[in-house]
């Protein structure tokens, strides 16, 4: 009699472990196929679910691309001997006198007025010449002004006049480049990859560098890949542009079976579902299921439209999208198939782990259960 008390008693220990279980659920990394499935608006949910193939891949391939406008690139080439303000001129002036020149003292033939710097206004002071507007001028259409301006005063002047330092006409490099600091625009560093290369290039990866450059009061970028292998984005440079280099700054999400869980940024200008799954150091050989690899993306209308074949759709929609990796072209769906900014990658458990779970729950609910049995029955 005892015997049987104690039986029951164990069992009963054992429905509540279990009814437990069943209550508060087993641990997992998140939904499984058949709950994600559940969302679709097929089942009254609000996702669209779709299964990646060559269509749908074509439709969704968009990826952020970059560039100036038709006013940076139309800039022409500044001339390397313009004038600006801020400019460092040397001026060297020979008059044909011996006794008494105008500038110099007596047996004097030759001036020289060094580090004339250009006014904010763009003007210069040239003794006996007065106020001269340099800015704009060239070397030479400045040398002929003042030549004009001398010749009243003393026969025949001859004058030299030579751009000492350029820093009326300077850009700004900042950011990741191998030396932040303004730089003159001359004649070996007039577009922006030369003076890219003027300032030790960049300090990042080249794959995620993006160049900004701002002019004004507009912006314009471009992936530094793209302004190399693009002769047409190497823009000419202007005084006052800041040029800044950064690094890519866009993201995935990657949850569930795999070997890292982590926001994972992204590694090239492109980058392909199955790229993504290695980088997180691909799917966990003992719990992901290879044939719910899903990627979950808030589309554009347009691009929405175009992967269900639709026209009705407006704003933003929830799209999740399916690959298969065990389907005869599973990988190779998985290798053109696109990941976008903000895309969350999930991959789900495989079936057997939950029952692993459950059995190895089950199992410890037993054992507990028959220890707490012994102990009544002493």
């Amino acid at each position: 009699m005892k015997v049987m008390k104690s039986r029951g008693a164990t069992a009963l220990a054992l429905v509540a472990l279990v009814g437990a279980l069943g209550a508060c659920g087993l641990p997992r990394s998140g939904p499984n196929k058949a709950e994600i499935f559940k969302g679709s608006v097929l089942k009254e949910g609000d996702a669209f679910i779709v299964t990646v193939n060559p269509r749908v891949t074509r439709a969704t391939s968009v990826m952020a691309a970059y560039g100036f406008s038709s006013a940076f690139r139309n800039a022409g080439v500044v001339g390397s001997d313009t004038i600006a303000p801020g400019d460092v001129l040397s001026l060297t002036i020979f008059e044909n006198v011996k006794d008494d020149p105008l500038l110099g003292n007596t047996g004097q033939r030759v001036s020289a007025l060094t580090e004339l710097q250009v006014d904010g206004q763009g003007y210069i002071f040239v003794p006996y010449a007065g106020k001269i507007k340099a800015s704009g001028q060239t070397p030479d259409g400045l040398r002929q002004i003042i030549t004009r301006k001398l010749d009243t005063q003393t026969p025949d002047p001859q004058v030299t006049v030579q751009r000492v330092a350029g820093d009326g006409s300077t850009v700004t490099l900042s950011g990741a480049v191998g030396a932040q600091g303004v730089y003159p625009i001359e004649r070996a560093t007039r577009t922006l990859s030369s003076m890219l290369a003027r300032a030790g290039g960049v300090a990042i990866e080249p794959d995620i560098a993006i160049v900004r450059v701002t002019r004004g009061s507009h912006s314009g970028r471009v992936w530094l890949r793209d302004l190399y292998a693009n002769p047409s984005l190497d823009i000419a440079l202007r005084p006052g542009d800041i040029v800044t280099v950064e690094p890519d700054n866009r993201f995935f999400v990657a949850l569930g079976a795999t070997g890292t869980q982590s926001r994972v940024p992204f590694e090239n200008q492109t980058l392909s579902a199955l790229e993504a799954i290695a980088i997180v150091g691909g799917l966990n050989t003992a719990t992901a299921d290879p044939t719910g690899v899903f990627v979950f993306r808030n589309e554009p209308a347009e691009i929405a439209n175009a992967v269900l074949g639709r026209k009705d759709l407006v704003g933003d929609q929830r799209m999740v999208y399916v690959l298969d990796l065990t389907a005869p072209t599973g990988m190779f769906e998985a290798r053109d198939f696109l990941i976008r900014d903000g895309d969350t990658v999930y991959v789900t458990e495989a079936p057997y782990v939950q029952w692993n779970k459950t059995l190895s729950a089950i199992t410890g609910a037993t054992g507990t259960a028959e220890s707490l049995s012994s102990v009544g029955s002493e």
